[in-house]
């Protein structure tokens, strides 16, 4: 299951990109890396990290891109799993709670309007 949780302490740092996630019973941090970044890249065949967040800013992001997204973040923030483990992962609050984290880690990686929310 991933979700956030309100008891959460707070590792995750922004300032890193970083975005902390309940997952199972388990608190994990999400971070594009550089390279994860460069993982995404070639999984979305772009040319460079411009083309990446176009692509994510379209918002029009398939569940498969969305497993591949979180998969890289979870691995940027040193968690051993695959995207077939992602797949398979029960998420807390449904597509809904897949996409809210997914755009939360965009945000903290590339910018946007929740970082001003979570300074």
């Amino acid at each position: 299951m991933i979700g956030r949780s309100a008891g959460i302490a707070g590792r995750a740092n922004r300032h890193r990109g970083e975005v902390e996630a309940v997952i199972g019973v388990e608190r994990r941090i999400l971070c594009l890396t550089l390279g994860s970044l460069a993982e995404l890249e070639t999984a979305f065949a772009a040319d460079n990290l411009m083309e990446l967040a176009a692509r994510f800013s379209a918002g029009r992001l398939k569940a498969e891109d969305m497993i591949r997204i979180l998969s890289a973040g979870l691995r940027g923030g040193g968690n051993l799993v695959s995207d077939e483990d992602v797949a398979v992962m029960s998420i807390d609050g449904g597509i809904a709670g897949l996409a809210r984290l997914t755009s939360e880690l965009l945000a903290a990686t590339f910018g946007g309007a929740e970082d001003s929310a979570n300074p």
